[in-house]
């Protein structure tokens, strides 16, 4: 391949690959990821915590749940990030302290990387774990209220599923919503992305205004390309009638940005607890 060439909006395919690296972009992404580790052991401690519950036959079809202690309180599920191939819902544990704070009840569900699935398969192995919880009525959440938002690749996990029944609002972090450009970098040999993956499976291409409320947010030190996606999702769902606003929080990259969520008093925090109406 001649490096030079341009592939997507006038970068190469090198440039187009470190407009997508995170953790090359992040200087100290390591060690926010074991700083998460650790506090997301001490949250699995909680006595009240259910841990690992089964949503499907695969191993990761599994969620862990942490209540706020109120009953009948919304329900704020989180898809983890990881570009679709890494991590697991045991390092975002720390971020039920946000939510279970305001009187909201937390759930973290897991699904199976690739390439082990393809992505068309991960979407539904979460629409079978949204369609789960919303059955799961022993755990005492009001399952009326369920509310959805994910971080970086759980971003476009929780976009392209919000048309579920069970979804009330959903909020994005640091989400991917146009998947041709990352079927132009390293990203796509795992993913292997077609053309009908691209068209069927970006949520830029699904938007509706029947599709519920959507908070987006965003780092305002994210990479450009992650802040492209964010204005060009919110813009385009504003566009197509939806109930769609755009959060930017400056002086947060992709990896700070979590910490407004696991704060009780975290700008993520505050925008869930209002998305809920609480």
């Amino acid at each position: 391949m001649n490096t030079s060439q341009t592939v997507y909006r006038g970068m190469t395919r090198d440039q187009l690959d470190d407009a997508y690296n995170n953790g090359k972009a992040v200087a100290d992404s390591s060690q926010w990821i074991v700083g998460w580790a650790q506090r997301s052991a001490t949250m699995r401690r909680r006595s009240d915590a259910v841990l690992g519950e089964a949503y499907g036959p695969r191993e990761r079809e599994r969620f862990d749940y942490f209540p706020s202690g109120r009953s009948g309180a919304p329900l704020f599920v989180f898809i983890h990030g990881g570009y679709w191939v890494r991590n697991a819902i045991e390092l975002f544990s720390f971020l039920a302290e946000g939510p279970n704070a305001r009187g909201i009840d937390f759930a973290a569900l897991g699904y199976t990387l690739a390439p082990d699935v393809r992505l068309g398969e991960i979407v539904e192995q979460i629409r079978r774990g949204l369609t789960h919880l919303q059955g799961a009525t022993n755990l005492g959440y009001d399952p009326g209220k369920i509310y959805v938002g994910g971080w970086s690749a759980g971003g476009h996990l929780t976009a392209i599923t919000a048309d579920h029944p069970a979804v009330r609002g959903t909020m994005p972090i640091s989400g991917i919503f146009d998947l041709e450009p990352l079927s132009l970098n390293y990203l796509n040999d795992p993913l292997q992305l077609t053309p009908d993956d691209i068209r069927d499976l970006s949520p830029l291409h699904r938007l509706r205004a029947s599709l519920p409320p959507a908070r987006i947010m965003s780092g305002g030190s994210e990479l450009p390309e992650l802040q492209r996606q964010s204005d060009e999702y919110a813009r385009t769902a504003q566009a197509a009638g939806l109930d769609a606003k755009l959060y930017v929080l400056p002086g947060h990259h992709h990896y700070s940005i979590l910490d407004e969520l696991a704060k009780p008093q975290g700008l993520l925090t505050e925008t869930l607890v209002n998305l809920c109406g609480r």
